[in-house]
């Protein structure tokens, strides 16, 4: 059983829960939460508010929050809404997806970084992505890059596409 407090921070009076123990499995909080992971975690944390992964903590995990702040060793991806902070002694192998990242002297990555659009969308998306958007066929979004009716970028045998361009495309079909 995870060992858990509550701790008043000095500052502002925010409170926090913290897991000092292993766990395994997944942790899910529907509601804003203030959350510090200070022993190991495995498995998935799906948190809203903050998440604060300890400077002693091992996270092996598929990480969502809205603000998450690194100190410890996390392997897996981490996908936040608002922003992921990499403190000094942070050490991250896997992916980081978010529209706003801080990384401090010192902190490590090893892996792969996806920017988000400010409303916290790709801003590149692959054909399927662009068909499941248009609400069209595969094929039919593969036709029109190949043809060059689609503003698109050919990486090798792929395609993709910036969204930006994309809702600019739309907007001037709509005139037509």
């Amino acid at each position: 059983m995870a060992l858990r407090r509550q701790r008043e921070e000095d500052a502002g009076g925010e409170r926090w829960l913290e897991v000092d123990a292993s766990m395994t499995g997944t942790l899910t909080f529907k509601d804003p939460v203030n959350l510090q992971i200070n022993g190991q975690f495995e498995g998935t944390l799906d948190t809203k508010g903050n998440l604060s992964i300890g400077e002693k903590a091992k996270v092996k995990a598929t990480i969502r929050g809205e603000s998450i702040s690194i100190s410890g060793s996390v392997n897996g991806t981490i996908t936040a809404s608002g922003r992921v902070e990499l403190q000094s002694t942070a050490r991250v192998n896997g992916k980081i997806i978010s529209p706003r990242v801080i990384m401090h002297d010192g902190a490590v990555l090893h892996g792969t970084l996806e920017m988000l659009g400010a409303a916290g969308e790709r801003s590149w998306m692959t054909s399927d992505e662009l068909a499941r958007y248009l609400e069209v066929d595969a094929s039919t979004v593969m036709q029109w890059a190949q043809s060059g009716r689609l503003p698109a970028l050919q990486e090798g045998p792929d395609w993709r596409f910036e969204r930006g361009k994309i809702e600019e495309w739309l907007a001037h079909e709509k005139i037509k």
